[in-house]
């Protein structure tokens, strides 16, 4: 089998929620969460053997009603949040909760997965992130770096900073902050910066995108008409402070420089219909990969707003040659921005892609019909990257 060949797995039911494990750095590890209306749903833990090139799986009970949103701890391997719907007084109503995994689901994993699939066990609910009065989640963000003791739920129009306790059992609102103005304002999604000590939150709601100081829960930043249409999802660049990648409904992927909102340094305009994902590469901030209701998947090496736009850089001290060298190297042209692969193996909308977290050349996308592939960067540009 070919080294860059998909690994494709099937769940049964439609599914729209995918995370990587981000506390798990050894295995190749995702969380994919359903959403069938008839059944109990489930979550899938994806094991993905990177010899064998096979793919494991656990079911875990989500009895509590379809996943909208899926996140997991980054410092406990065993705790993730789901937002999702319940059905009460024929209403129907977006919760949010603090889940942990059974202790013994790991436990001969491999040997029993047919096992786990035909009686799976149930995750126990460790606390309930909703509070009624602030309406419906969205979604629910852990803190990046963090020791998994803070998130941050978007109910509505409010964002709302949660403490957990010791056990996770419990969960006190610390801190909110609320959108103002007319009609129905409400966040669609957020993402929680790794920069400046974990003190900025950015959030997306209709076709704006907004930046809030956490400890102020202050409004900072707003870039009004980011997108023509609703803005459906944000990501930080893992090693450029200020720059924000945003994709929406008029089917463009922007990058932003948060100091300067004006304009977008870059746009891509690679997909014909909404774009539902963008993820940078925890690693390699050049590499972003975009997911889109066009049922494809497209990995694009945005190098020149990368922290290394012209390839490695020699430090000042590194050089002991004279300037000459030292000049040839800031002359250098910048590398060009590419699109790298167009991934066309989901034949439904693409709902979310995420690179592992245990290997950063392999990356994970889900499609609403429930098939999940797993891929790997080209071999000639992960060389090419890395030498």
């Amino acid at each position: 089998m070919e080294d860059d060949a998909p690994v494709i797995y099937g769940l049964e039911f439609q599914a729209r929620a995918l995370t990587a494990q981000a506390a798990e750095t050894d295995a190749i590890r995702f969380l994919v969460g359903t959403q069938s209306l008839k059944f109990d749903n489930q979550i899938h833990i994806i094991d993905f053997d990177d010899e064998n090139n096979i793919i494991n799986k656990n079911v875990l009970l989500h009895q509590a009603g379809e996943i909208w949103h899926i996140g997991a701890s980054p410092a406990d391997k065993s705790v993730l949040t789901t937002c999702y719907n319940k059905t009460s007084d024929s209403r129907v109503l977006s919760c949010a909760a603090v889940w942990k995994m059974p202790s013994d689901w790991e436990m001969g994993s491999h040997e029993s997965s047919d096992d786990s699939a035909h009686n799976p066990q149930a995750l126990e609910l460790l606390c309930r992130l909703d509070d009624t009065t602030h309406g419906n989640a969205a979604c629910v963000l852990w803190e990046p770096m963090g020791d998994g003791k803070r998130v941050i739920s978007l109910a509505d129009n409010h964002a709302l900073l949660w403490d957990l306790q010791e056990s996770s059992t419990q969960a006190t609102v610390s801190n909110i902050a609320s959108l103002e103005g007319k009609g129905q304002l409400r966040f669609t999604s957020g993402k929680w910066s790794p920069h400046h000590n974990c003190s900025q939150l950015a959030t997306a709601n209709d076709t704006a995108i907004r930046g809030w100081d956490l400890r102020t829960m202050s409004q900072i930043y707003c870039i009004e008409n980011a997108h023509g249409l609703l803005v459906r999802e944000l990501d930080f660049n893992p090693n450029r402070q200020y720059y924000l990648a945003s994709c929406g409904d008029d089917c463009k992927v922007k990058f932003w420089d948060i100091r300067n909102v004006q304009e977008p340094v870059k746009t891509l305009e690679e997909h014909s219909h909404w774009v539902w994902s963008v993820r940078y590469n925890h690693s390699h901030d050049q590499l972003v990969l975009t997911a889109s209701s066009d049922s494809r998947l497209i990995l694009s090496n945005m190098v020149s707003i990368s922290s290394e736009p012209f390839g490695h850089l020699v430090d000042d001290e590194e050089l002991s040659e004279g300037e000459d060298i030292h000049k040839d190297e800031k002359t250098k042209e910048p590398l060009k921005d590419s699109i790298v692969s167009t991934y066309e193996e989901h034949e439904d909308s693409v709902y979310a892609a995420e690179w592992s977290s245990a290997d950063p050349w392999l990356f994970a996308s889900l499609s609403y019909d429930g098939r999940l592939v797993i891929n790997r960067v080209p071999r000639t540009l992960k060389y090419h990257i890395l030498l």
